[in-house]
């Protein structure tokens, strides 16, 4: 079955249209009618479908143009920052998408939006119209997120890594339920006898943050404690380095602080020890990620192990999909909260 029939401006029906009809990329149109490439039956058939719909016919010329186009996937990272630094949770990301699209000879195109300081509707329309894609796979969805919209505007699929602001906007790929690993998190600094808990997250514009941090003070409710701050700000060291130290001055600072990145905790981390403190006898720390230089600092870095190569792996499979193409499933599994030697029990008052 075809999706409903989108408006156009006038004239002939373009592969664009069928495309948007059929919810599929144009390339995958383009492979339908020139009989190559690794499209399902049922896609073929609603592409079809969607052609007769809106009674067009391919221009040959038209379609050999738009293959040689085709096999091209792009890859958008959100930032937050004014200088983004594709960290090592990224490279993950991208080393599964890559192991995903490299056997089926789908080039990877890296993009990094910095929200505040791009306008949005101009890069991806720009994405789409330059930089010659079948689809596209983005990262850390906003509250209000108006990208979805743009990508079906411009006929190019979708697929979020993360979950989006609302259901039905978009194709996604996330853990189940979002927050795992959070709530594990609350409750194992608990069970070691802390109640000074605070939690330094990501930016509250974005989904996941805000998802985590609701996490953290519904999971401390729940256990009859009130959480002695919870902080949004960048997803950086330095901004982590500088919320710790506003908690430190406190007159009842924290005795643990849970972090949104590994690199945040350990930055955190590292903040309270040129204070003099002992970590985790006097503060226990514990990060979110699960990056593999949590086990090279001094403590180890207890934390919640994500896994970026099967998300990226999960992500490009999804999109794939999407494009007509057959592909198997790839799993995801749920964080976990790996204990290492940066949380211990609450110091005596």
């Amino acid at each position: 079955m075809t999706t409903q029939l989108p408006p156009r401006k006038s004239g002939r029906a373009t592969i664009s249209d069928v495309a948007a009809l059929a919810g599929v990329s144009p390339g995958a149109v383009s492979k339908v009618f020139n009989g190559n490439g690794r499209i399902s039956e049922a896609t073929s058939t609603r592409i079809r479908e969607a052609a007769r719909t809106l009674n067009w016919t391919p221009n040959p010329a038209a379609i050999a143009l738009r293959t040689a186009r085709a096999q091209a996937i792009g890859l958008v990272l959100n930032s937050s920052s004014e200088t983004p630094d594709v960290g090592a949770a990224s490279v993950g990301l991208i080393s599964g998408i890559e192991s995903v699209l490299a056997p089926r000879e789908y080039g990877l195109l890296l993009n990094v939006f910095m929200v505040g300081s791009h306008d949005e509707t101009t890069f991806y329309r720009n994405l789409a119209e330059r930089q010659r894609m079948d689809g596209v796979i983005l990262t850390s969805s906003l509250i209000d997120d108006t990208r979805f919209d743009l990508m079906r505007e411009v006929g190019l699929p979708a697929v979020l890594v993360g979950t989006p602001w609302k259901p039905g906007v978009v194709e996604y790929i996330d853990a189940d339920p979002p927050n795992a690993g959070i709530p594990e998190s609350v409750k194992h600094l608990v069970d070691l006898g802390h109640r000074r808990i605070a939690y330094i997250g990501g930016p509250s514009a974005f989904v996941l943050p805000n998802i985590r941090r609701s996490a953290v003070e519904d999971t401390l409710a729940a256990l009859g404690i009130t959480p002695l701050a919870v902080i949004s700000t960048e997803y950086s060291p330095d901004a982590a380095a500088v919320e710790t130290r506003k908690l430190l001055d406190l007159d009842a600072p924290p005795t643990a602080i849970m972090y949104g990145t590994d690199t945040m905790a350990i930055a955190g981390m590292r903040t309270a020890q040129s204070r003099g403190l002992r970590v985790p006898e006097d503060l226990s720390v514990v990060g979110y990620e699960g990056l593999q230089v949590g086990e090279w600092v001094d403590p180890q870095l207890t934390t919640v192990q994500r896994f970026a190569v099967q998300r990226g792996r999960a992500a490009a499979a999804k999109l794939i999909r999407l494009l007509g193409e057959e592909v198997t499933d790839e799993p995801l599994e749920k964080p976990v909260l790996v204990v290492r030697a940066s949380t211990g029990p609450a110091p005596r008052v």
